[in-house]
């Protein structure tokens, strides 16, 4: 496909708050190799990685995950705006998600979290957890309204939970993984969310599915 094309295929839909979740996965279910993501990706997952944050306003991540990946801040020429999301105190200023950045990033967090001096902007929601509704509406109430989630797996868990993630962008890896990685979701038990197949592609083995919660439009 052309550049073109797959940016229209991937899009965001006009004058709405959308939730879009980008994932990797290997093809037994396991959502990294030895602690990390990077370990299942590919030329393609690389490329869709890239064009979710291209088309987004903001990338939504939990603090885990910002830890274990090594997450820096947005300095393309179109500074794309981190919102990390946590309940506790583990960001730090010296992280490169702070010191490595061309616009300051959104820190999500509660009431109860201990949280030391950032050089962020700090939405609180929520007393002692966050509240994810209110911080997707926080984020909707800055124009951010293209929300690219990027993990980690309890994150993506409690926001299907709530009922805010209306796509998912899965890249299956041709590998089996097995050890005791996580699933791309983890949480509470809830109902199984009805997913519609969006689209299909391959590159080599590696397989780039498009889902849509059947209720969203």
């Amino acid at each position: 496909m052309t550049d073109t094309a797959l940016e229209s295929l991937y899009a965001y839909p006009a004058d709405r708050t959308w939730v879009t979740a980008n994932f990797v996965s290997s093809v037994d279910g396991a959502v990294s190799v030895d602690g990390r993501s990077a370990g299942l990706g590919s030329p393609a997952d690389r490329k869709i990685y890239l064009l979710g944050r291209e088309l987004a306003d903001v990338v939504m991540v939990g603090a885990a995950t910002v830890l274990i990946e090594g997450y820096r801040g947005a300095t393309r020429a179109r500074p794309l705006p981190i919102a990390v999301v946590t309940t506790r105190g583990s960001l730090t200023p010296d992280l490169p998600l702070f010191t490595d950045t061309a616009v300051p990033p959104i820190v999500i967090t509660c009431e109860a979290a201990r949280m030391p001096e950032l050089p962020a902007e700090v939405i609180v929601a929520g007393d002692t957890e966050v509240d994810l509704k209110v911080a997707v509406a926080e984020l909707a109430a800055r124009g951010l309204h293209r929300i690219n989630l990027e993990g980690g797996p309890r994150l993506f868990g409690s926001m299907v939970a709530e009922g805010l993630v209306d796509a998912l962008n899965l890249t299956v890896a041709p590998v089996l993984a097995v050890g005791d990685s996580s699933r791309i979701a983890h949480g509470s038990v809830i109902p199984p969310v009805d997913l519609a197949l969006a689209s299909v592609l391959r590159a080599d083995d590696v397989l780039l599915l498009r889902y849509q919660r059947r209720n969203s439009s």
